[in-house]
């Protein structure tokens, strides 16, 4: 299939081709028909798969230009996740010359700026469901214009405190309004309120691989206190174009942070305890090369889509299969290859059995010597 097939228009094609897009993913295959119907849907599709343009591009296809009025509201977990999709949505517009505004709307922010630019009637509104729900309660964003409603990572959106904002922003918009959910994962949580909320929901699963094949997964084994200088060791042997390097606690964060630092290695931090401008700046100069490594933890990276990630490091093990799928889901994606290293304690080794069973991934232990990285004596691992 092809976009012009999938009903796409030249504008967006043309768009698409200036970022080096010309085939469409298979999640846009099978939401694009969908969503360009007005239906529900739930987008169900493994990292790095295209799923934002998956409904940015039919949802441009459906607003009215010239209709000054807020008609495309999208709600996303985290600020990063946000200003991600607002300005996919600005360089998709500008590239396509379309005349469609799209405002961020965040908290953290001054919220009296955010009231001004609203007088000028963004057709596009993307933000954190606790904003947009206030903007809506204080009668400056007016809801009876809404013809679409996105709930990205619609897995965390509907399991936590946001839940009731969310659900909050739906009802105030009108009954024939389309409700579109985006999720890498599934809870059943998530998947049981999506159910009450839109019964006639379309399922757009578009992969039976929930880890990306093009991710080589290693682990090596140490102990707690030399995870640091190790991480430190194997990005000096591995020397990765960019580097996500994943941690559970500030404390750790900063030490890490610390030591690249003092060993030149250029570092910035996006732990989730820091303040919004700290995160921008941090963000900017990893997406623009100026930082090879960037310190995350998994709330903070949260749907992330970075070009050029070619390194996942799991400083700290994530206990969950699918807190690791959301992780090395940084790195290989949109057909690239990428690598995932994970720093376990020999308790934390029982980890490599659970994603073996839970993933399907074979992981391959690894060893460092003389600066270099080395196979284990007994790899690979084959899932058991």
């Amino acid at each position: 299939m092809t976009f012009s097939e999938l009903g796409m228009p030249q504008p967006l094609i043309a768009a698409l081709a200036k970022q080096g897009i010309t085939e469409p993913m298979p999640s846009q295959v099978a939401a694009l028909p969908v969503l360009l119907a007005g239906k529900n849907a739930y987008i169900n599709s493994e990292t790095g798969t295209g799923k934002t343009l998956a409904y940015l591009l039919p949802l441009f296809c459906r607003i009215d230009p010239k209709q000054e009025a807020t008609q495309i509201v999208i709600v996303a977990p985290t600020h990063e996740l946000a200003i991600q999709i607002q300005r996919q949505s600005c360089d998709l517009a500008q590239n396509a010359a379309m005349p469609i505004r799209t405002l961020l709307l965040i908290g953290g922010t001054s919220l009296d700026r955010q009231i001004e630019k609203l007088k000028k009637k963004p057709q596009i509104v993307v933000g954190s469901p606790g904003r947009i729900r206030e903007l809506i309660a204080m009668g400056r964003l007016k809801p009876h214009t809404f013809k679409s409603i996105v709930v990205d990572e619609a897995d965390r959106l509907l399991c936590d405190e946001s839940l009731e904002s969310v659900r909050k922003i739906i009802l105030a918009a009108p009954r024939e309004r389309q409700l579109v959910f985006v999720s890498a994962t599934e809870q059943p949580e998530s998947a049981k309120e999506i159910a009450a909320l839109a019964p006639d929901v379309v399922m757009l699963q578009t992969s039976a691989a929930p880890v990306n094949e093009n991710i080589e997964h290693l682990f090596l084994v140490c102990e707690e206190r030399d995870k640091p200088e190790l991480l430190r060791k194997l990005i000096h042997a591995m020397n990765p174009d960019r580097a996500i390097v994943f941690v559970h606690r500030n404390e750790t964060a900063e030490i890490v942070a610390s030591k690249l630092a003092h060993h030149k290695v250029p570092v910035a931090d996006l732990h989730g305890a820091y303040e919004k401008n700290d995160r921008k700046e941090a963000m900017d100069a990893f997406r623009a090369g100026r930082v090879q490594v960037l310190i995350a933890s998994d709330i903070a990276a949260r749907g992330l889509d970075i070009a050029g990630v070619t390194h996942i490091f799991n400083l700290d093990a994530p206990t969950q299969s699918k807190a690791y799928l959301h992780r090395v889901g940084r790195t290989a994606r949109a057909g690239a290859k990428g690598v995932a290293v994970s720093l376990f304690t020999e308790p934390e080794t029982r980890l490599v059995r659970r994603y073996h069973s839970e993933l399907g991934i074979a992981m391959t232990e690894i060893g460092l010597r003389e600066g270099r990285v080395i196979p284990a004596d007994d790899t690979p691992l084959k899932p058991a």
